[in-house]
Formats: structure tokens, sequence, C-alpha cells
């Protein structure tokens, strides 16, 4: 593993990304995979990634906006404050 990641990060270099991007093109798609790997389960995948699920769902929210991408199915994307007050009254009434 130390081989590829040497290679890997010679390529990057050679290829003038910068270190910032590298790192966040790495940290998309090592959380996505691990969705993946969780069938889209937030809780899940966020334990196996040693994170808060609140943390992960609003990664991947932001990955969805920077795509223009729909969110993924089975993956929510978290609500506004408004929307939670709004169905908690209509659960009231």
């Amino acid at each position: 593993m130390n081989q590829e990641m040497e290679q890997l990060i010679a390529k990057l270099i050679n290829g003038g990304i910068l270190f910032d991007e590298a790192m966040q093109e790495f940290e998309k798609r090592f959380i996505m995979k691990m969705l993946d790997r969780h069938n889209n389960n937030l809780s899940k995948a966020a334990i196996a990634l040693g994170i808060h699920r609140n943390t992960l769902s609003k990664r991947v929210e932001q990955y969805h906006k920077s795509n223009g991408a729909k969110p993924m199915l089975g993956v929510k994307a978290p609500k506004s404050k408004k929307a939670v007050a709004i169905k908690a009254k209509k659960r009231l009434t």
C-alpha cells in the first residue's frame, strides 16, 4: 500500500494538482465509497468513518450541491429548522 500511495502522490504532483484539491477529492471519494459499502445508511457509514452522523450528512449535502446532482436515494439532506418546526406543529394538531 505504501508504494501505491507514493505512486499516486507522484502522479498528483506531476499533474499539478494542489494539496487542497487532492485532499477534498480524497475525502469525497472515501466518504462516498463508505456510504456505498453501507447501502447509503448514514448512521452506519458515520460510525465506520469515525465522524458524527450530522457531519456526514452535511458533507454529503455539500457534495451534491457542488455537483448540481440530486441527492442519492436513501440519503436525505438535513431538514431546515423551519421544516422540522412545521412538522412538529402538525403532529400536535
